[in-house]
């Protein structure tokens, strides 16, 4: 017997080009959890905030714009939060792919109290060391699980 089971998902998108070209959702909520894609420092309308100075070779030459990067990107994840009637309160787990592991641990602390609005989340935190990221001008991107009340 083939029986196929389908999960109620609920999805969200910020609207932004690359999720077309990607082909991809920026969250998924199935039951009380919700994942959230690796969340990009860009504005409403899809402009990056604060991009990386780049070299000749296409590669981030300055890792100066962390702090302004992350920042936007907390506030991106809060904004596809609020999608599902979440909040950072509600985030179980945070997984930082960065492109400079000493500029990110430099300023992840006092951006990620800020952020949480306390002195030590309550999430589980990764950060990981990557090569690059999908658009050469990102330093950071974050990813989020969530888990509703």
């Amino acid at each position: 017997m083939n029986t196929s089971t389908t999960l109620e998902r609920k999805t969200a998108v910020h609207g932004v080009p690359w999720e077309d070209a990607y082909s991809y959702y920026q969250a998924v909520q199935v039951k009380d959890v919700i994942y959230v894609s690796g969340q990009l420092s860009h504005d409403k309308d899809g402009n990056f905030i604060a991009p990386a100075e780049l070299g000749a070779d296409g590669k981030p030459v300055d890792f100066s714009t962390m702090e302004a990067q992350m920042r936007q990107t907390y506030k991106n994840a809060i904004a596809m939060l609020a999608e599902f009637g979440a909040t950072l309160d509600d985030v179980v787990e945070e997984t930082l792919f960065v492109t400079d592991v000493d500029a990110a641990f430099s300023v992840a602390g006092k951006v990620r109290n800020e952020m949480y609005g306390v002195p030590r989340p309550l999430c589980a935190s990764n950060l990981i060391g990557v090569t690059r990221l999908a658009l050469p001008v990102q330093l950071i991107e974050i990813s989020f699980r969530a888990v509703l009340k």
